[in-house]
């Protein structure tokens, strides 16, 4: 983003803080992610992932940013290149460049005192998509997909 005298809707990092972020617009889409991509790529049944115009995303350690980022392009999606912390090694971003956006995941969002996702009310899920591949059952009151929401089958 080239105007960064906005205040960021949502800041995260790493686990050892040395890489961080900030976005300035609302994610086009927070949900769930059941897609076995997604599930070798972070070892776990489902990832909390949101999408954002490209523009609204920015590094925010100090530069040079690609002295503490590694990046790794996903070979069944290479126009997908994900990246993550040179010390730690958590992924905490990954950008499409058919779509040019950017996805972080929900859990490297900053938190406050309580342990609470700061901004919770913009991050949270509306939906988990890619429920077909699913590792367990999830019974909560969001929808549930077959690919992205809306753009296919609903599970409901």
């Amino acid at each position: 983003m080239t105007d960064h005298a906005h205040i960021p809707l949502l800041q995260g990092s790493c686990f050892c803080q040395a890489i961080s972020y900030a976005v300035f617009a609302p994610p086009i889409l927070s949900a769930y992610c059941h897609c076995m991509t997604c599930q070798k790529l972070t070892s776990c049944p489902f990832v909390h992932t949101m999408h954002f115009d490209a523009s609204a995303f920015t590094w925010t350690h100090p530069e040079p940013h690609e002295s503490r980022l590694d990046f790794y392009d996903n070979i069944l999606k290479p126009y997908k290149r994900r990246f993550r912390c040179n010390t730690c090694g958590v992924g905490v971003a990954s950008y499409n460049s058919n779509t040019n956006r950017v996805s972080i995941w929900g859990a490297t969002l900053n938190r406050n005192e309580d342990g609470k996702i700061v901004g919770w009310d913009i991050a949270k899920p509306t939906a988990h998509q890619f429920y077909g591949t699913r590792m367990l059952d999830v019974n909560d009151n969001l929808t549930k997909w077959e690919g992205y929401q809306s753009n296919s089958e609903s599970l409901d």
